[in-house]
């Protein structure tokens, strides 16, 4: 069952929230996110996909907060989603210390800057702020411990596919998660890239 090893906290937060049984797709994906390892995680929708990127998430940050630099990033295709994401990270967060931060592109560079600076644990953004970011020296990524891509058939927009690139150069070590529901060929390539000795969970 891998909500039993989850950390207490999030086996708490669930047992509110009344999940009590992962979904097939959960049972699957969740130990192999835990051992580190790159993953391509490809499930249909509703399958849980956007749950056990929370859940694995917080777990890897040990469900703490610590120092300001992000250690964990998340991307997501545009700022609806990125919004859509925040509020259900809060529903896991909300009384713990973590801190999760929005930055869409429609902020202005300088207030997003500063306020990463003031200190966050978890960073949601779309590829082209987020790459703006780094470019600027707006946001560090040496704590970085996971970043992840949610459904990211968004990926086939050159644009987007490009300021990934870019990010991933600037990153030096870290777990990449990349979720989907189907294995997109411009996804694949990322083999020979960042999603090197990935596993594949697919449902």
């Amino acid at each position: 069952m891998p909500f039993k090893k989850l950390h207490p906290n999030i086996q708490e937060k669930l047992a509110d929230l009344e999940i009590k049984t992962p979904t097939p797709f959960q049972t699957r994906s969740i130990p192999v996110i835990k051992s580190g390892a790159n993953v391509y995680c490809t499930a249909s929708k509703d399958s849980g996909k956007t749950t056990t990127l929370i859940l694995t998430t917080l777990q890897r940050l040990k469900c703490e907060a610590v120092e300001n630099a992000p250690r964990a990033i998340v991307l997501v295709e545009n700022r609806e989603r990125a919004l859509e994401l925040y509020d259900a990270f809060l529903t896991f967060t909300k009384h713990s210390s973590l801190r999760v931060y929005v930055g869409y592109e429609q902020l202005h560079i300088d207030l997003l800057k500063s306020e990463i600076f003031e200190g966050i644990d978890i960073l949601i953004s779309m590829p082209k702020t987020m790459n703006r970011l780094l470019l600027l020296n707006g946001v560090n990524t040496s704590q970085l411990k996971i970043f992840s891509i949610d459904d990211a058939e968004f990926l086939v927009q050159k644009s987007s596919y490009n300021a990934l690139m870019s990010i991933t150069q600037s990153i030096n070590k870290c777990q990449f998660v990349v979720y989907s529901e189907k294995m997109h060929p411009i996804l694949k390539r990322f083999e020979s890239n960042f999603m090197e000795h990935s596993k594949k969970i697919t449902m």
